[in-house]
């Protein structure tokens, strides 16, 4: 058998077999416990699968860390890097280039409002960073405000930011960074019965946390318009048009962190443009920009905010900005996404297949509590008790019942993305419907075993 990449099984078994052993003997993994790590080795990708190091075929519901929008080896995008290496390589960012002139074009193209200028990072984290510097520079201010169950990166700015465990052993007082609760109806912390309800009471919360701070401290609130690995909890309606209001009220800098939910991802170019038309100051891009095939973030910026350093330094850089081979890759699958309509796609295999897919799951399976999402972007939350809404992993860790989860889905060809007690089903923009259905059939087998640490087994 030969393997998407030309090599055959045995040769990739071999070339498995000692990459293993190298990266067990020298690489330091991260978030992770060294000794007890056994990675899995991925020998070959193609669109929506990818190959382990024993040749078995894996469906990819994880689309890796929710960033090969547009699926493995996209032939228009490889070709767009091998051509930008032969022709240039890297040019430091204090020079124009053709590639990240081209692909700020097509961002600013696509962002909401008039966030036509763009800043290159390395990823989403230092776009984050960079993003909260501009704001307190703009400002004057130092606080930044964002809320619980959010991810923001693990640079030292974003891991304060962040609202999940992983902000803890780095966590510091001194950070500037308030949180606050959003809206997650289906755990409210406002005790509300209704998108309405809820929607009402986080803005009311999130008002009283702006007063009690201090309004005049607040540089910026830093918000996921659809918050991702913290469980892809859609906001209420209006709820982000009420966060906007807010800011616009008290002087306070947006900032929409489009990380992970941007570019396609939730059927949309951005995920605020669910909100009906609200427009943050500051938008942070990256892993679906061009895929993750090579290290690209930004920040898109409103004039405003641009202006204030039109005649003032901005005193931040990176040495490789706008890299050419990045924004060229950025270039090549942007262009990809619009001539193959797979923002479209994304939306279209939601609606139709996903979310009925996931919802009929629901029906049959007692250890689901609740399906989330919209595009290509779904939650499921698992519980060992409807009523009472018991998580089926606790909150920073996890649990027997859901490792056997995982396991039986890798065992059947299947890889997801996994969060305490949440299963996310967020395959690429590109996923046809007989491979997304694949992926629910193989999932609704696999939580045969959660239902068995339910009350109701």
């Amino acid at each position: 058998m030969t393997l998407p990449n030309g090599m055959t099984t045995e040769q990739a078994a071999e070339s498995a077999a000692r990459a293993y052993e190298l990266d067990r003997r020298h690489v330091f993994h991260s978030w992770s416990a060294q000794r007890r790590l056994t990675p899995m080795t991925i020998t070959a990708a193609q669109g929506c699968y990818v190959w382990d190091g024993d040749g078995n075929r894996l469906l990819d519901f994880s689309s890796q860390l929710v960033n090969t929008n547009i699926g493995h080896q996209h032939p228009k995008v490889v070709a767009a890097v091998q051509e930008q290496a032969a022709r240039l390589c890297t040019v430091a960012p204090q020079h124009v280039n053709d590639a990240r002139s081209e692909a700020a074009r097509l961002i600013a193209e696509r962002t909401p409002g008039e966030l036509d200028r763009i800043f290159f990072t390395n990823g989403g984290a230092d776009a984050v960073e960079h993003a909260v510097r501009m704001a307190r520079l703009h400002t004057g201010r130092y606080k930044v405000l964002t809320r619980y169950r959010s991810y923001h990166g693990g640079t030292e700015t974003a891991i304060n930011l962040t609202g999940d465990p992983r902000r803890w052993p780095n966590d510091h007082g001194n950070s500037g960074v308030v949180h606050f609760f959003g809206p997650f109806l289906y755990r409210s912390q406002f005790y509300a019965n209704t998108e309405t309800e809820e929607t009402e009471r986080a803005l009311a919360h999130l008002e009283q946390t702006i007063a009690f701070e201090g309004p005049s401290t607040i540089a910026a609130l830093v918000l996921e318009p659809i918050p991702g690995t913290a469980g892809i909890m859609v906001p209420p309606p209006g709820y982000l048009a009420g966060v906007r209001e807010l800011c616009d009220r008290h002087g306070i800098v947006f900032i929409a962190d489009e990380v992970m939910a941007g570019f396609g991802r939730t059927g949309k170019w951005f995920a605020i443009e669910h909100s009906g038309g609200v427009v943050p100051d500051l938008l942070t891009f990256a892993k679906g920009v061009n895929s993750g095939y090579v290290p690209l973030g930004g920040v898109a910026i409103s004039p405003a905010i641009a202006a204030t350093f039109d005649d003032r330094p901005y005193p931040g850089g990176l040495t490789y900005s706008g890299h050419p081979l990045a924004t060229a890759a950025a270039v090549a699958t942007i262009t990809a996404m619009r001539d193959e309509r797979m923002v479209e796609n994304a939306a279209d295999i939601g609606a139709r297949v996903l979310g009925p897919g996931l919802r009929e799951l629901a029906e049959r399976h007692p250890s689901i509590g609740e399906v989330r999402g919209t595009g290509v972007f779904w939650a499921l939350e698992l519980v060992r008790d409807r009523a009472t809404r018991e998580p089926l992993a606790p909150y920073g860790g996890t649990s027997p019942a859901m490792n056997e989860v995982v396991a039986a889905c890798r065992a059947a060809g299947l890889l997801l993305f996994v969060n305490f007690n949440r299963l996310h089903v967020v395959p690429p923009c590109v996923i046809g419907e007989a491979e997304a259905k694949e992926g629910l059939a193989i999932l609704d087998q696999a939580l045969t075993l959660a239902d068995r640490h339910t009350t109701a087994a």
